[in-house]
């Protein structure tokens, strides 16, 4: 189930007159931050602002890809199920990020708030008409595909080459270099998923991971601190056990 179902009404809508726009942090590095303020009206009249708890379904894959997603607060785990159950985090989507870009009619995985999301909602239809009246929001959107492919490749490197330690330690710095690109901190690192979704997306077992970050705190590479956020005081001794240096 979609949050297209009317049973997941939206929490607001441009329509009341309100525009969310105008206190979005993170307008400047979402795909609608190429449209002045002449040009963003006509974005407006076609979104809807959802809200959805955490656990809660965004999409589904297999179904209708019908409507595309903006995050504009919180985060998000991708995955798809294996044909025996099994299920495979694909990703994990914060602030600014697209959601729901489809190659074909249907989802290709599956979308779940880790904890409560915010989103902006696009039906595909609508949305398909205004990248022909603005080529730069079309641009905007193929630039964050290519990222998408990017972040792909990383995974197939750190499932395929890396050791338990490598890949958890890529994977924090990675969530470090995403969170600088949003304006914020490089550490302390907030980290909203549990150690079960991270051994689904780096390919190991919840024991390794949790093993794993102990060694890391023992060591002095990390420090845990309240909230889920993770402490990175060397950076640079974290790279080069990414690197296998």
């Amino acid at each position: 189930m979609t949050l297209g179902e009317p049973k997941q009404g939206p929490s607001g809508t441009a329509a009341e007159g309100i525009s969310p726009c105008a206190a979005c942090s993170v307008r400047d590095m979402a795909f609608c931050g190429v449209l002045n303020d002449e040009e963003l009206p006509r974005l407006l009249a076609i979104f809807t602002t959802l809200s959805v708890e955490a656990h809660q379904p965004i999409i589904d894959e297999g179904e209708a890809a019908d409507y595309l997603f903006n995050v504009t607060g919180g985060a998000v785990k991708l995955y798809k199920l294996l044909p025996d159950g099994r299920r495979q985090i694909t990703g994990f989507l914060f602030a600014g990020d697209f959601l729901g870009i489809a190659m074909n009619e249907k989802y290709a995985y599956s979308a779940e708030a880790l904890g409560r999301v915010s989103l902006c909602r696009f039906p595909r239809r609508k949305l398909e008409s205004l990248l022909d009246e603005f080529p730069k929001l079309e641009k905007r959107l193929l630039g964050m595909a290519s990222n998408e492919l990017v972040q792909a490749h990383d995974q197939i490197l750190l499932l395929g080459r890396k050791t338990a330690q490598e890949k958890i330690v890529s994977f924090l710095l990675s969530l470090s270099d995403r969170a600088a690109k949003r304006s914020s901190e490089r550490s302390p690192i907030e980290l909203p998923m549990g150690r079960a979704d991270i051994a689904d997306y780096l390919g190991l077992t919840t024991e390794t991971v949790s093993r794993t970050i102990t060694h890391l705190k023992r060591d002095g590479l990390i420090r845990l601190l309240q909230g889920g956020r993770v402490d990175l005081p060397d950076p640079a001794a974290l790279r080069d056990l990414a690197d296998g240096s």
